[in-house]
């Protein structure tokens, strides 16, 4: 009687694999991509303080004051300085026109800028926002687009004035056009300098005098340049805003370096003023 050997008695086993045995992962989604929900409430409280600042900038009297001086002077330049006494071209009182209205949108951002940040400081409610669940993005650009709003509104009510050319003379809509953009773009850049400079200011009137004293030393740049010899002339005058790089709009023409100073301009002075927003909430 032949006993059967334990080896071939047990049935072989199959041992699985742990890799086959578990169910394979889903791919995880990229790190990079933001949550939709976040982008969301990024927009929401970005248009929260924009429409919460350009509400108060209409119910109370500064910014109508604004708008009523700005056209004001809009008007005395153009009958006084750009129409004058004597005989001129249309396009010569256009440019003109223009060139002046430029200096007048200057003004009234650098008057703007004192609402921007430092009004906090001065009436107490800087804990308030620095203790906001606001980041510094939505607070920056949110009061920058509520002040160009405003700005872009006092600008373009002036349009009636070049259209005023048109009664004994003849002008391109394209010429009005380009000198209103670079307005515009003038408007947005001199804002944005307010804003980095109303963030370091602890007054509303020190960030005015601080606004005035940075965009006034970058427009006499051009003067300097000009009695400057060499490229170090010239890039000591490219650092003024109208001056240097306005006159291609008020000329009608669109230049891709003159828009590109304005947009770059635009961005680092918002760029700071989160930096400096965003220190003096860590402190």
């Amino acid at each position: 009687m032949s006993a059967a050997s334990p080896a071939s008695a047990a049935p072989p086993a199959s041992a699985a694999s742990p890799a086959s045995a578990a169910p394979p992962a889903s791919a995880a989604p990229p790190a990079s991509a933001a949550p939709p929900a976040l982008r969301t409430s990024a927009l929401r409280s970005c248009a929260l303080v924009f429409w919460r600042d350009l509400r108060a900038y209409f119910r109370t009297p500064s910014g109508y004051l604004i708008w009523a001086i700005s056209l004001l002077i809009d008007a005395l330049l153009f009958n006084a300085v750009a129409i004058g006494e004597g005989r001129r071209l249309s396009t010569d009182v256009l440019q003109i026109y223009l060139f002046n209205a430029a200096f007048v949108v200057e003004a009234a951002a650098v008057v703007l800028s004192m609402r921007l940040l430092a009004e906090e400081r001065a009436t107490g409610a800087q804990l308030l926002l620095f203790t906001s669940p606001l980041n510094e993005a939505s607070i920056v650009i949110g009061r920058f687009l509520a002040a160009f709003t405003l700005l872009a509104v006092i600008t373009l009510s002036s349009l009636y004035l070049p259209m005023l050319i048109f009664v004994h003379g003849k002008v391109s809509f394209g010429h009005i056009a380009a000198g209103y953009l670079g307005m515009l773009l003038v408007a947005a850049s001199v804002l944005s300098i307010g804003m980095f400079v109303s963030a370091l200011s602890p007054r509303p009137f020190v960030a005015v005098l601080g606004t005035a004293a940075l965009v006034g030393s970058m427009e006499l740049c051009y003067f300097v340049g000009q009695i400057t010899q060499g490229s170090t002339g010239s890039f000591v005058a490219s650092l003024a805003p109208v001056w240097q790089h306005y006159q291609s709009f008020r000329r009608g023409l669109l230049d891709l370096g003159d828009l590109a100073f304005f947009l770059t301009l635009t961005y680092l002075g918002l760029l700071a003023s989160m930096r400096v927003l965003a220190g003096a909430r860590r402190r």
